[in-house]
């Protein structure tokens, strides 16, 4: 027996051996990475039903005017006499529209180291969607709760100033800005007006 008759069968067991294993890690190193690339889209919700659970942005937009908002409050069938049954508005100005709410009750308070008394009607303004509209009659007890703390911290001399009333106005919009945030997490009033406001 030659020497080349000995060394061939014991060479073609390894190579075949050391050929599988070459194959079988070629193999799971693709599922593994097909598998790592398949959970990176499943993930990111590309694919599959990660895409399903996506935040989606529920606060209040704003209106254009001339948009239908559509969480607008309904209105009361067969208006009034005189009252215009569309909502035109003009051409100028901001591009979003302006809704108020009024609140029913005036607001009464002692002012900040005084005897004085303040009393005031207030609206609120918005341009966002009818959300904000409903979250505030909603809230109205706590929105009213914050807007008495500020009106009682109030300085005396700002019931007489214009700035004194200006810095008023933006104190009771965060005011009621931080209860519709804390209630329902978004804000959305964009001012304060003063219907009546009388010291005495």
């Amino acid at each position: 027996m030659s020497m080349d008759d000995t060394e061939n069968p014991t060479d073609a067991k390894p190579k075949k051996g050391k050929s599988l294993l070459l194959k079988l890690s070629i193999a799971l190193t693709l599922l593994g990475a097909g598998g790592g690339g398949a959970f990176a889209l499943i993930r990111t919700g590309v694919i599959g039903e990660a895409g399903a659970h996506k935040k989606v942005d529920n606060h209040p937009r704003l209106i254009r005017k001339g948009e239908e908002d559509p969480y607008a409050p309904k209105s009361a069938e067969g208006g009034k006499e005189g009252e215009v049954a569309l909502d035109v508005a003009g051409d100028g100005g901001s591009v979003y529209r302006t809704v108020y709410y009024s609140f029913s009750d005036d607001f009464t308070s002692n002012l900040r180291n005084s005897d004085a008394l303040i009393q005031a009607s207030i609206a609120a303004s918005t341009r966002r969607d009818g959300r904000v509209l409903m979250w505030m009659k909603q809230h109205e007890l706590a929105i009213r709760s914050g807007m008495l703390e500020v009106l009682a911290d109030t300085p005396e001399e700002d019931a007489y100033t214009l700035a004194g009333k200006e810095r008023l106005q933006k104190r009771l919009t965060a005011a009621i800005n931080k209860v519709l945030t804390d209630s329902e997490g978004f804000g959305g009033v964009d001012a304060v007006y003063f219907k009546s406001f009388l010291v005495q």
